[in-house]
């Protein structure tokens, strides 16, 4: 990466995407050299103004953090919202960014393309072996697209779009909305929440029994930034033309149950914990196998009690992502 490069992250006020505009500012890329549009300035959906976009800017490397996401409920409740607006907003990046020039774009998917009982650590290759997880699927399925988009540009016209696939992230920035969040920034609601107006419990849902695993998002976005600025060469001596993407993760998993343990003692709250089991847990196993980017020379530094004690205090600072 070059101090004169002009790098677009889409996305760049989500979680996902502030984190890799921090992680280019801490390694010293300059402020001028950055682009970013809020969704009222650039909407992503709009292939006109994508297009129109890329045509004025050019930039020399695209981080495509942009997407709809959510949690359990969310994703659910509003499958074709998912599938619609994410397959969209991909294509219509992918594609303009392709038409102008662009020759390095790195793709974030999500760990949920894998197979809902899939062999754990789940490895890159166990994409499409089986069936997906029904809460999820129609986000699953657009993530897959994502990354056979860019796998399929690859191979016709020798671009260089990279697809990287993070575990369940956390940290600032999240989105702590009481029914459409992920577990973690729900889970921090819920026990603040709880504290604040003296409740005796917090009642979480399904059994507590599934396991996940969960990467603080400042780690993921190093992880973002090593892989897009390796050579080639070396990126595709760990790979291979139909199997591009690269899963990020730290390697542990927790259940629900002892993970609300822990948020529990990080609020401070000293009320009971009762799980629901009427309410549905999703894939039993999420744990990633991240060994390729492991040989690749990086690994996460942030712990899951320290990154949780970063998550509270972004929580406790920002009422406005409550809503």
């Amino acid at each position: 990466m070059r101090p004169t490069q002009k790098i677009y992250v889409a996305g760049h006020r989500g979680m996902a995407g502030s984190a890799i505009v921090r992680e280019l500012s801490r390694i010293g890329h300059p402020e001028s050299g950055l682009l970013a549009r809020t969704h009222a300035e650039l909407d992503l959906t709009d292939q006109a103004a994508v297009r129109a976009f890329f045509e004025i800017e050019r930039p020399d490397q695209v981080y495509l953090a942009a997407a709809k996401v959510g949690g359990i409920h969310a994703n659910d409740t509003y499958p074709a919202d998912f599938i619609y607006r994410n397959l969209v907003i991909q294509s219509n990046v992918v594609d303009s960014a392709f038409r102008v020039g662009v020759k390095k774009l790195l793709f974030l998917g999500s760990s949920c393309i894998y197979p809902r009982l899939a062999p754990q650590p789940m490895r890159e290759d166990a994409l499409l072996t089986g069936t997906l997880e029904p809460t999820n699927e129609a986000y699953a399925i657009a993530k897959i697209a994502g990354i056979k988009l860019c796998e399929s540009y690859n191979r016709q016209y020798g671009v260089d779009y990279r697809s990287v696939m993070p575990t369940n992230l956390y940290g600032p920035g999240d989105n702590y909305h009481p029914l459409d969040s992920h577990v973690i920034p729900a889970l921090l609601r819920r026990f603040h929440e709880a504290k604040t107006a003296g409740a005796p419990e917090v009642t979480i849902w399904g059994t507590g029994k599934p396991k996940r695993e969960f990467l603080y998002v400042d780690d993921m976005a190093r992880a973002c930034v090593y892989l897009m600025n390796l050579d080639k060469s070396f990126y595709d001596s760990q790979t291979s033309p139909r199997l591009s993407h690269i899963n990020i993760g730290c390697g542990e998993e927790v259940s629900i149950a002892e993970l609300a343990l822990v948020v529990r003692e990080t609020v401070d709250y000293r009320g009971e914990i009762r799980f629901d089991p009427s309410q549905p847990d999703g894939t039993p196993r999420k744990l990633m196998d991240s060994a390729r980017l492991t040989r690749l020379g990086w690994r996460p530094v942030v712990p899951l009690i320290e990154g949780l004690k970063l998550a509270y205090e972004d929580f406790v600072k920002n009422p406005g992502k409550r809503a």
